[in-house]
């Protein structure tokens, strides 16, 4: 491969070390996939099998890898399960293009049920977040708890316009390089951290070029899921019965403070935690700060 990505940036470990994350070991994931509902899903299983079980959702864009530094920091308590959601990381693409909020609710309950997962606890971002606090409103017995992370209904619209924007810019470039750059200018984070978990969401062409990893419906010019009414989904948070965290990242541009304090008022036995040095993205954009601001509410849990 003329351009492979196996030695840029650090290891999991460095960058780790680099970001003041702590971990006890240098834990591994394995690799999982199950059927469900037609398509094979995968996800990242970290930790042992009888500690407390966490289900972790990623954003529109993002893979299960999305989450290393957060559940290597966690796995030596937890049993986490990092999940690619339909057409994005490993797992299979719709080929009917489906990605509603219904698609992903039967996923998530096909996706638990084949894992024989009880209960556990549930961390959502963005999309993940929205598909989490949805799950645990169908789902009151199967959630002990729930972190939503940076979405509510009615999401700031300047900053989901930008997120468009950078998903449907040209998804093919020349080098490995080119797309660390895009994402670097994108995020803000440094290159070093760019290179080394940009290598989990594009992948390379036959023909030498480099594109995405996710569904390319998805990042089609004008591409809108189907999701539920706003007030359906605020009813979805007023009908949450477990205990609630909500994280917003300080500098978001997504959910707004507005939206925010609306969340913690309409959520009952609900928290906040704002993270500093982080936009929508918090928990690549200070994991850190993200695990410091859960870890309170985690140990209750647990």
């Amino acid at each position: 491969m003329k351009d492979s990505p196996a030695s840029k940036g650090l290891s999991l470990y460095e960058a780790a070390r680099r970001f003041g994350v702590p971990f006890a070991a240098e834990a591994r994931p394995r690799d999982g996939s199950v059927e469900a509902g037609g398509l094979r899903f995968h996800y990242l299983e970290w930790g042992r099998a009888g500690d407390p079980a966490i289900l972790i959702l990623h954003g529109v864009a993002q893979q299960c890898h999305s989450w290393d530094l957060v559940s290597l920091a966690l796995s030596h308590r937890f049993r986490v399960i990092a999940l690619d959601a339909r057409g994005h990381g490993d797992t299979q693409w719709a080929p009917d293009a489906d990605y509603s909020l219904d698609a992903h609710q039967r996923d998530l309950d096909g996706f638990t049920a084949a894992l024989g997962l009880g209960s556990f606890i549930l961390i959502g971002h963005s999309m993940g977040g929205r598909n989490a606090y949805v799950f645990a409103s169908r789902r009151p017995e199967s959630v002990r708890g729930l972190v939503i992370v940076d979405t509510a209904p009615g999401q700031v619209a300047a900053g989901s316009r930008r997120i468009r924007r950078f998903i449907t810019l040209p998804d093919e470039l020349d080098t490995y390089e080119e797309f660390a750059q895009r994402v670097q200018a994108y995020t803000g984070r440094p290159l070093w951290l760019v290179h080394g978990s940009l290598q989990h969401t594009v992948k390379q062409l036959p023909n030498g070029r480099w594109t995405w990893k996710y569904d390319k419906a998805l990042r089609s010019p004008g591409f809108k899921p189907e999701t539920w009414p706003e007030e359906a989904l605020w009813g979805c948070l007023k009908s949450l019965r477990c205990p609630v965290l909500v994280v917003r990242g300080a500098n978001s541009d997504v959910l707004s403070v507005d939206a925010f304090e609306k969340s913690l008022e309409t959520i009952p036995n609900a928290r906040g935690a704002v993270v500093e040095d982080a936009g929508h993205l918090v928990p690549g954009d200070n994991p850190k700060g993200f695990l410091e601001a859960i870890d309170p509410f985690l140990r209750e849990l647990a």
